[in-house]
C-alpha cells in the first residue's frame, strides 16, 4: 500500500503525460480543421485545377517540335 501511495504522489506531480495528451489533442483539433476545410473547399479547388489543366492542355502543342 505504501508503494501505491508513493506511485500516486509521483504520478500526480509528473506532467509529461499531461503534456503528451495536450499535444495529441492539439494535433487532433488541427486535423479536424484541415479535414473540414478540404471538405468545404474541395469542389471549388477541383474546379480551379480542372480549369488550369484545360487551359494548359489547350495551349500545348499536339506534337513535339521537329528536329528536337
Amino acid at each position: 500500500m505504501k508503494n501505491f501511495k508513493f506511485f500516486a504522489c509521483r504520478l500526480r506531480k509528473d506532467e509529461e503525460g499531461a503534456t503528451a495528451i495536450e499535444y495529441g489533442l492539439l494535433a487532433a483539433l488541427i486535423s479536424v480543421a484541415i479535414i473540414a476545410t478540404v471538405t468545404t473547399l474541395g469542389g471549388t479547388l477541383d474546379d480551379v485545377f480542372t480549369g488550369i489543366n484545360d487551359d494548359l492542355t489547350a495551349e500545348a502543342p499536339a506534337e513535339p517540335p521537329a528536329g528536337g
